[in-house]
């Protein structure tokens, strides 16, 4: 049977024998020391009240607020006064103090119980000074700023020990915790602890019932040693470490007594080990965000005490195993983002506790099982993402608890003729592309709960409904990708709560409400893709909060932008493909990262003080009528990896001090008036072009969650459009950073190709083409290990294609037309497969089989003329040889006709038996 939790004893035994003595004293001196950590308090908090109680006046410490002291004990021989024994001081002060002023509290040595949590305490544990308070048995220190290690050998007589969200770094002491041999309670969650979990010396705390390392930097192998002698324990979380490996075979078996168990978020991996379905008495198993895999075992159904199972985020295949129909007591199962196929058990419904159920984004199949009827008591639904087909069951609506029911991204669709009455009262909803047609459907305004809509990918239409724009609770809304029309309602910005907005891709049009302001909770505002004319409100910069900002692909216009305050936290503004015109704006704030201006009306020259925007990491500007020479205050921008200036009216040189931006990946300056050569110092110093980062991000994603739910949204920001490979296309955001990219092409650059381009390694596009480049095309561009397109047309490049090139294993496009470039075309690697004459045309002097055009050194010889004697021949001689040609010739055709050689097929392509070409191919 399970054990008796100690921490209850030990809390019903404070509560009983541990009193506040209501008339004896406490010693003078420990009157003294409280007050002195009073004072100390008031030195940096004069606010504080906590401790009102406690002043000089009142002779008996016993009786202040927070403290407890113990009963005098009389007998005929002796008699011993009441001490303090415990100080409750969480919460005393919001403000930061250090841990030396904890030093008076050291002198109460009586101290068993001891709590500061939940202060600002900051600074390292004193070791010293706990080492004087040998009777502590409980001490929580959780929720403060205590940083550095864990002291040695300070807390010998502990039961409880809480350190738990604080700053802690370091390794567990080999010789510190692994001899409070007392620890019923440790908790050490939320720090920076790191070091191997088999040396943490846990092993012999064998009266341990409560251990938590949850969200730290602990790593290694689960060891068996370690745990299997915990054998009462009954709560292990291990989450959020980089604990790797197996889960033991052999050792979690021993814990027989355990009721919780987690160990999501760290890289275990392998199959579930079988004795943990020998556990019991387990009702919480958490083995989410790991990369477990292989098939569900039947036997999680053993587990019948179960209540809550998460397997989510790992990579399990195949079916939910049937057995799982035995948890009866189950309340909570997470399955979701995993690999699951075949259809949901369709008896599922026989979990008449379950209150959430996650099975989204798997690979499940079928319909939505009608057992799940019986489901009265679900809260949380999550199907989405999968593979399910049919209709929305309408019978959703009468689950009186749902508040969550998420069901995008699957074929389901919905029956636009029934008509729904619901019975439950929505907090989060999405019907994300499932097929709703008309108007957005009336009965969600009886769903005044709602805080998440997301109705985006359907075929609604009509106006934006007044009754959602006053729905007040409504956090998140998105109905991007339809067909809605008409303006905004006003009321929806007055909205206190509205934190997302996505209406983007509809045909929404008008102009902005100018009190798009006083929806000062957004952070997020995506209008992007409508038909919106007319001036941004000027109201929009008023919105504190906002850190993402989309009205690209709009009918916008005007030449004053909004000021935004400097300080504000937005990172992403897209202002791109409207009607702006004027001066390049820059009154952002200076934590903007992406900013996008292109395809508008721009004139002028680049602002000097685009220099402030510091943290920006992706311009573009492309498609304006910006003029003039590139600033050399854009090139302080030290953090930009993303510079677009293609098509604009740019003049003068390439500055030598753009190898200032050492992190570009992607540099576009086509199509403008540069002139000039390509300065080899900009070559040498483009660092972020030279070698690709190891562990580069998977791009900018926005993402949005709900409260304490699962359901995780992710926005991508708009993709990149550059000249890839002989056509405009989109880099998306989720993989942007794979690309590099060099575009200078379509100016009037004069120069010779820097042999230094060839250091560029991580390159994957460059493109010099439309230029007045001339010399030899430099043999180090064969060092452009990952260049996929390569593009040098159209300028005076002269002399060979360098042999080099047939190291370019991933190229696909390359374009050398229209150059004086002479010789053999490279044969062998990717440069086999470069055989479209278009790409080599205009080269008078190359040859090779790509352009079916032989070199001369593959001809085969010309016969040779025999040399005669000028001697007179005899007449003789003469006079056979006029006979015997025209007669031999005749009777070779004869025989050769007879021998049946003259057919009357089509005369065959000479070209492709070209014996040239076949021994090419074979090479």
């Amino acid at each position: 049977m399970v054990m008796a939790n100690p921490s209850l004893l030990l809390q019903s035994f404070f509560f009983f024998f541990l009193l506040p003595c209501l008339s004896w004293s406490c010693p003078e001196y420990q009157k003294q020391a409280l007050l002195q950590f009073k004072s100390s308090i008031l030195a940096i908090d004069s606010s504080l009240h906590t401790l009102d109680s406690w002043n000089s006046s009142s002779s008996n410490c016993c009786l202040w607020n927070k403290v407890t002291c113990s009963s005098p004990s009389n007998s005929n021989s002796t008699s011993t006064p009441s001490v303090v024994i415990g100080l409750y001081l969480s919460y005393v002060s919001e403000q930061h103090m250090p841990s030396n002023l904890l030093a008076p509290l050291f002198f109460i040595r009586s101290l068993r119980v001891l709590d500061l949590s939940r202060n600002f305490i900051y600074g390292q544990i004193p070791a010293l000074g706990f080492g004087n308070l040998s009777n502590l048995v409980h001490l929580d220190l959780s929720w403060n700023s205590i940083n550095g290690q864990i002291p040695v050998l300070v807390f010998r007589n502990l039961v409880h020990l809480n350190l738990s969200w604080n700053s802690i770094n370091g390794q567990i002491p080999a010789l510190g915790l692994g001899n409070l041999n007392n620890l019923v309670h440790l908790d050490l969650r939320w720090n920076s602890i790191n070091g191997r979990i088999s040396t943490l010396g846990f092993g012999n705390l064998s009266n341990l019932i409560h251990l938590d390392l949850s969200w730290n930097s602990i790593n290694g192998q689960i060891s068996t040693l370690e745990f299997g002698n915990l054998r009462n324990l009954v709560h292990l979380d291990l989450s959020g470490n980089s604990i790797n490996g197996q889960i033991p075979a052999l050792g979690f078996g021993n814990l027989s007594n355990l009721v919780h168990l987690a160990l999501s978020s760290n890289s275990i991996n392998g199959s579930i080990s079988f004795q943990l379905f020998q556990l019991k008495y387990l009702q919480y198993l958490d083995l989410s965000s790991n990369r477990l895999s292989g098939e569900l075992p039947e036997e999680i159904g053993n587990l019948t005490k179960l209540q809550q199972l998460s397997l989510s985020s790992n990579k399990f295949s195949n079916g939910i195993p049937s057995s799982i129909l035995h948890l009866r007591e189950l309340e909570e199962l997470d399955l979701s983002n995993n690999a699951l196929s075949m259809e949901i058990p369709s008896d599922i419904g026989n979990l008449s506790n379950l209150s959430s159920l996650s099975l989204g984004k798997n690979k499940l199949t079928g319909g939505v099982p009608p057992s799940m009827q019986k489901l009265n008591k679900l809260n949380s639904l999550d199907l989405e993402g999968n593979l399910l087909t049919g209709e929305i069951p309408f019978w959703f609506f009468d689950f009186k608890d749902l508040q969550y029911l998420y069901l995008q991204g699957n074929n389901l669709t919905w029956n636009n003729n029934m008509k729904v009455v619901p019975k439950c009262r929505l907090v989060g909803l999405s019907l994300r592309s499932c097929g709703l047609q008309g108007d957005i459907p009336e009965w969600i305004s009886t769903q005044t709960n709602l805080s998440f809509l997301d109705l985006s990918m359907n075929q609604l239409h009509g106006p934006f409904p007044q009754w959602l724009a006053e729905f007040h609770f409504l956090y998140y809304l998105f109905l991007s990708h339809n067909k809605l029309s008409g303006s905004l309602p006003t009321a929806l910005f007055r909205s206190p709560e509205l934190f997302i907005l996505a209406l983007s891709h509809n045909n929404f049009s008008g102009e902005l409400p100018k009190n798009i302001g006083d929806a000062n909770s957004l952070i997020g505002l995506m209008l992007d893709g409508n038909n919106f004319s007319g001036p941004i409100p000027q109201s929009i910069s008023q919105i504190s909060r906002l850190e993402l900002l989309d009205l690209s692909r709009n009918r916008l216009s005007g030449n004053i932008f909004p000021v935004f305050d400097p300080q504000m936290s937005m990172w992403y503004a897209d202002f791109s493909s409207n009607q702006f015109s004027g001066e390049v704006p820059t009154t952002f704030p200076t934590a903007i990262e992406i900013l996008a201006l292109g395809g508008n009306k721009f004139s002028g020259a680049l602002p000097l003080n685009l220099k402030k925007l510091r943290n920006l990491e992706r311009l573009e500007l492309q498609d304006n009528n910006i003029s003039g020479e590139l600033p050399n205050s854009l090139l302080q921008i030290s953090h930009l990896g993303v510079l677009n200036l293609r098509n604009n009216s740019l003049q003068g040189s390439i500055p030598k001090t753009l190898s200032n931006l050492q992190n570009l990946q992607i540099l576009d300056l086509s199509s403008n008036n540069l002139t000039g050569e390509i300065p080899i110092e900009f070559v040498n110093n483009l660092t972020g072009m030279i070698e690709a980062p190891p562990n580069r991000t998977s791009g900018v994603v926005f993402r949005v969650s709900l409260l304490s739910q699962h359901f995780l949204t992710e926005f991508a920001v708009n993709e990149l459009i550059v000249n890839w490979k002989k056509s405009e296309q989109g880099l998306s955001s989720h993989n942007i950073d794979m690309y590099f990219l060099l575009d200078l092409s379509n100016n009037q650059l004069s120069s010779e190709i820097p042999a230094s381009l060839g250091s560029l390694k991580a390159l994957k596009m460059l493109n010099l083409s439309f230029n007045k480049l001339f010399g030899k095309i430099p043999s180090s561009l064969g060092d452009l290990q990952n260049v996929e397109g390569l593009d040098l047309s159209h300028n005076k490049l002269s002399g060979p294609i360098p042999i080099t090139f047939t190291k370019l294993q991933q190229l696909t496009t390359l374009d050398v037309s229209n150059n004086k470039l002479t010789g053999q075309i490279p044969v062998g690697g990717q440069m086999n497969t470069m055989a479209n004459p278009n790409f080599y045309a205009n080269n008078s002097g190359l040859c090779g089989f790509q352009i079916h055009v032989p070199c001369p050194e593959d001809l085969p010889p010309a016969p040779k003329l025999l040399e005669h004697d000028n001697k007179e021949e005899p007449w003789i001689l003469k006079e056979a040889m006029g006979i015997g040609y025209p007669v031999g010739f005749l009777l070779t055709i004869k025989i050769i006709f007879l021998a049946g050689y003259f057919n009357p097929s089509p005369p065959s392509n000479s070209r492709r038996h070209h014996p040239y070409r076949l021994i090419k191919q074979r090479i």
